[in-house]
Parts: structure tokens; C-alpha cells; sequence
């Protein structure tokens, strides 16, 4: 018997705010790990997907907060690019590790040791295209948002 993974639609993160929050976990689940991003990508915030508001807070947090990670393959790790200037702060350690929403192996970026603010942050991607990656965030053990990253 064989199975199709539930892959995402094409390489545009933006279509995933049109989504809902069951196909954006099933094309989540379906994913394997893939390799840890290298150097730059580009981030999508999705609040509320599939809402008429999901949007509107992907443009907020774009021009406003957050523009994507950078990821250093030599130190294991990765700065999140913030504010409209895309200042490298909010450090976060990266390594494979088990999924809290699945149970399999996801790319890990950990919070609990680099950053204070963030400390009860941690976030879970998988390479759910090529050079797109899809992520859940958890707040201590609550899911609270996902997010995509273009290599």
C-alpha cells in the first residue's frame, strides 16, 4: 500500500494564511524534518489562518516585528531578524528533536537557554516544500501560532 504526503500547495508561504488550521497540521504532519536551514530566510507570521484577519496581522508583524531567522549552521543556532530594520536579536538554539504536536523528528528551535524573553518559547519546523519550511510555536506546552520560512 502506498501513501501521498500531504505536501504544501506551491513555494509561496503567504498561501498558507488562507489555509485552515487542519490542513496547515496536516500538511505539517505529513512533512519530514528536511535539513536545517543555512544563512538567511524570509518569515511569514500566521495568526489565524484561514480568517479574514490573517492578513492584515501577517502584514502587521512583517512591517512591525518580526522579518524571518538566520541561521548559523557552525554554532548550531539562529537570531531572529526584528523591527522594520530586521536587527538580529532573540537567539534561539537549533537541533532535531521530537514534535509536540506528532511525536517525529522536527527541526527544533530552542529558546530556553539563549533568551529570558523568550525563554518558554519554543518552535517546531518541518521542510514542507523545497527551501519552504513550516512551523508551529509553543508557548510552554500551549500551541499558540504558526509561521513558514523561504530559504
Amino acid at each position: 500500500m502506498t501513501t501521498t504526503a500531504i505536501t504544501a500547495p506551491n513555494t509561496d508561504p503567504r498561501a498558507f494564511i488562507h489555509m485552515s488550521q487542519r490542513e496547515l497540521d496536516e500538511i505539517f504532519t505529513a512533512a519530514p524534518p528536511g535539513p536545517v536551514p543555512v544563512g538567511d530566510t524570509q518569515g511569514t507570521a500566521i495568526f489565524m489562518p484561514g480568517t479574514f484577519v490573517a492578513s492584515f496581522v501577517r502584514l502587521l508583524v512583517r512591517l512591525l516585528f518580526w522579518k524571518g531567522k538566520v541561521f548559523n549552521p557552525a554554532t548550531q543556532d539562529l537570531r531572529n531578524k526584528l523591527s522594520p530594520f530586521s536587527i538580529l536579536g532573540i537567539r534561539a538554539m537549533v537541533y532535531m528533536g521530537e514534535s509536540w504536536l506528532d511525536g517525529r523528528t522536527v527541526i527544533v528551535i530552542d529558546y530556553s537557554t539563549t533568551s529570558f524573553v523568550a525563554q518558554k518559547i519554543r518552535d517546531e519546523i518541518r521542510e514542507v516544500s523545497p527551501g519552504v519550511y513550516l512551523g508551529k510555536v509553543w508557548w510552554g506546552k500551549k500551541r499558540v501560532a504558526d509561521f513558514a520560512l523561504k530559504v
